[in-house]
């Protein structure tokens, strides 16, 4: 079976970690599946529709049994070069948008005929507003999250042993991310001990270590799809609060030393609050577990996903 990611090439190390995590678990797990990349240069709708013809002319050149393209502007990119057939999988954003821009998505599903929408999050699936969509949430890889000596971690980083290290999971910049939330609580808790450090520009290898190297791990979006962070932390077995936005409630369930918070400063200090004498006390949660539970290490998912490729070609023969 012959796959083409079409994706975006404009972040930071090019193409998006996750779409890159994706395919690995899928080639490992599948023998007989290969994954081949087209990358979309250039942003917006110019951006995207330049590689249209570029698009077109490979799909001419090579065959692929599955075209499965990322966000929406690759979904749209990939339906006018004419890429049949098509899986689609919406990150969030795309979702989260106004009311005609989910109409343009449904609009471009009915026109070009997507075989399978992919959701991450049953949030998701009802701001589209869609009962055909599948949700299934991103994974996560066991071989790249994983608990680590704390003290080796904070070593790594340059971070001061003694203090309380907290960890926001975003770019501060990003308004969605709310940090302003984040920042309001700490200063409610006014504890000179707390270190408040934000994954920006962190290399894609290095993430796991700032993970390990938290006491807490933060995240106070205004809203999300099926939060990678979270997911990460938790096959960390790190402390989490966490607005409850997207899936995360369901993530997290009842674990232990993970606290769901309002969108209230007050709130949300007594949390992370709580989260530190957690981390303080017992150190570590048991998210890694519960990622299994829940059937989102790499592994499981990349099943899931080739199931539905498999069941596509099937219809189509």
């Amino acid at each position: 079976m012959r796959v083409l990611f079409v994706c975006s090439g404009n972040s930071v190390c090019g193409i998006s970690p996750i779409i890159i995590n994706q395919a690995s678990a899928l080639t490992g797990n599948l023998d007989a599946l290969s994954i081949d990349f087209f990358p979309i240069v250039g942003k917006g709708i110019r951006g995207y529709a330049k590689n249209i013809s570029l698009l077109k002319s490979k799909l001419k050149g090579e065959s692929y049994d599955i075209v499965h393209a990322h966000y929406s502007l690759s979904a749209f990119a990939a339906s006018l070069a004419g890429a049949k057939p098509l899986i689609v999988s919406l990150m969030g954003s795309d979702v989260k948008a106004s009311y005609y821009y989910k109409l343009i998505i449904k609009l471009f599903q009915y026109i070009f005929s997507w075989k399978v929408i992919i959701v991450k999050s049953e949030d998701m699936k009802r701001s589209l507003n869609s009962q055909n969509a599948i949700v299934i949430p991103n994974g996560v890889s066991f071989n790249r999250f994983f608990p680590m000596n704390k003290e080796h971690c904070r070593e790594n980083l340059n971070w001061n042993p003694s203090k309380k290290h907290l960890l926001f999971t975003s770019n501060p910049n990003r308004k969605e991310k709310n940090y302003v939330l984040t920042k309001q609580a700490i200063e409610l808790l006014n504890d000179k001990e707390i270190e408040l450090h934000s994954l920006v520009n962190v290399p894609n290898e290095q993430t796991p270590i700032w993970y390990n190297a938290a006491d807490v791990v933060i995240l106070t979006s205004l809203w999300e799809g099926s939060p990678n962070a979270i997911k990460e932390a938790m096959a960390c077995n790190r402390p989490i609060v966490s607005t409850n936005v997207g899936d995360v409630s369901w993530l997290l369930g009842d674990l232990s030393g993970c606290f769901l918070t309002e969108f209230n400063a007050k709130e949300c200090a007594e949390s992370i609050d709580k989260a530190i004498q957690f981390s303080l006390e017992k150190g570590e949660t048991c998210g890694r577990e519960r990622l299994i539970e829940l059937g989102l290490e790499n592994s499981q998912v990349a099943e899931t996903i080739a199931s539905i490729y498999m069941a596509v070609i099937k219809i189509l023969q």
